[in-house]
């Protein structure tokens, strides 16, 4: 698989990585066998990123994550801290960062975590030096070997990118969101600040395989946060009306390439925006994987290709979406 810099870690990462929220809650059930097998295919497929978080499953997935770390070397896992508490800015202190860093560390099973990544605090914490100093603290007392943001939005994101050790932005950018090619992208090469895309199948719809009677199981975000009831909305289908987003891949099936899909499509036009680092897909199970780690193989999208992302997107999704995050 290509490889590139994850920004100020100054690590090579295939460019297809994973991303294991699904693994820990929130997509419905799958069980620990399911999990572990999406885990190995995903390294045996040539992975070698890995993004997780303390609060998917309450840790859940780190410790699935940790438990293939024991029999594979080389890869480069990033984990998230914050959600587990009320988001207020005055939660996010040094002595609540070694609490929550101590228990990921455990549950990875690691001395040093790789990257890790404030967790979409409140808008006033990227502006906060104290935390950033404390990111710093927590470097050197080599718990952490590097730090990041994960953000909602993209003042966040030019915000974190400012600050001089900040490694990488974490951010929702696909086919529906295109806000970040404007500013943020450019701002991270320029700083050489990596730039992990999530998201990148906006929860399922860029795959092609909803349609108008598609239903999600009770304990899926995709049904109980459709209007942001339980974190930000943005979160699930990128913020996009699903009957909408519906229309919008319908428009896009026509410009596949010829044994191409959709999901293989829409993570390759991904890869395709400069200053992206690595996409994080999830997954349920090995076929899920296969597929995903395939849109590395294929060919760049054609100028005509890119054309017709960008007209849907001003046509149908912009005028919902731009101007939230």
């Amino acid at each position: 698989m290509e490889t590139r810099k994850l920004g100020r870690t100054g690590r090579d990462v295939g460019v297809v990585g994973l991303g294991a929220w699904q693994l820990g809650a929130d997509w419905g059930v799958v069980n620990e066998s399911d999990a572990l097998g999406v885990l190995h295919a995903a390294i045996e497929g040539g992975v070698t990123f890995i993004d997780t978080a303390d609060v998917y499953g309450d840790g859940r997935s780190e410790r699935l994550v940790g438990q293939v770390l024991k029999s594979h070397e080389g890869l480069t896992v990033a984990t998230k801290m914050g959600r587990r508490v009320e988001q207020v800015p005055e939660n996010y202190n040094l002595d609540n960062f070694r609490a929550w860093n101590d228990r990921s560390r455990q549950n990875l099973g690691v001395d040093t975590i790789d990257l890790v990544q404030l967790h979409c605090p409140p808008t006033p914490v990227y502006s906060n030096d104290e935390v950033f100093d404390a990111l710093d603290s927590m470097v050197d007392e080599g718990r952490i070997a590097a730090y990041g943001v994960s953000v909602e939005t993209c003042a966040e994101a030019l915000t974190a990118i400012a600050r001089p050790n900040v490694a990488s932005v974490q951010i929702i950018l696909n086919a529906f969101r295109l806000k970040p090619l404007d500013e943020v992208l450019p701002a991270a090469a320029a700083a050489g600040v990596g730039i992990i895309a999530r998201v990148p199948l906006a929860s399922g719809l860029l795959s092609g395989k909803y349609d108008e009677h598609t239903t999600f199981s009770a304990d899926d975000h995709r049904t109980y946060n459709r209007h942001g009831e339980a974190f930000d909305v943005g979160e699930t289908f990128s913020g996009v009306d699903f009957t909408t987003g519906l229309a919008a891949v319908r428009r896009l099936m026509p410009w596949l390439s010829a044994g191409t899909t959709m999901s293989q499509f829409a993570l390759r036009w991904i890869l395709d925006q400069p200053g992206v680092s690595v996409v994080i897909p999830g997954a349920r199970n090995p076929d899920q994987v296969a597929g995903n780690i395939s849109a590395a193989t294929i060919p760049p999208l054609t100028e005509d290709q890119l054309t017709a992302v960008r007209t849907t997107y001003d046509e149908l999704i912009r005028p919902q979406i731009h101007d939230r995050w």
